[in-house]
């Protein structure tokens, strides 16, 4: 299984994993909630999963500017 780590508001690759059998407890998955599952995990048909984040810089853009927390892309 081919897991892609992305930043969801800069679109960055933050990393990937290629594990073949990682449980989706083994990386936290089941503790989101389901309108959380939708909105962060794709599943793709081939196998592979992308999983959208937080990079360190748009974290940091948030932390000193909390009124971007109402836009889903703020850095272009």
């Amino acid at each position: 299984m081919a897991l892609h780590y992305y930043c969801r508001h800069c679109g960055m690759k933050m990393g990937a994993l290629d594990v073949p059998d990682l449980e989706s407890e083994q990386l936290g998955f089941h503790r989101l909630t389901e309108e959380e599952k939708l909105d962060m995990i794709q599943y793709l048909p081939s196998g592979e999963i992308y999983v959208k984040s937080i990079c360190e810089h748009c974290q940091e853009a948030l932390d000193q500017n909390p009124d971007l927390h109402q836009y889903e892309k703020f850095i272009q």
